[in-house]
């Protein structure tokens, strides 16, 4: 007694022209777009606003403590 693979499982429910299909399909696009766009904004190497802060405090107190150790003659 041999089943078919369509009748046991019903595969036609999972077809793009049924509900089920075209949710499938919907989510595996939004999924891909948003995979594009992690790797493209990894690409760009974008700072966020609290890097920016963090590096220019940095960058200022490196200068500091430059200052202390070469001070400017008069």
């Amino acid at each position: 007694m041999i089943i078919s693979l369509n009748t046991a499982l019903d595969l036609k429910i999972l077809s793009p022209n049924e509900p089920i299909g075209l949710f499938i399909i919907f989510v595996g696009l939004i999924f891909t777009g948003m995979i594009f766009y992690i790797i493209y904004a990894v690409s760009i190497n974008k700072e966020s606003l609290e890097d920016k802060k963090i590096r220019t405090k940095k960058e200022y107190l490196q200068k500091e403590k430059i200052g202390k150790l070469f001070p400017k003659k008069k």
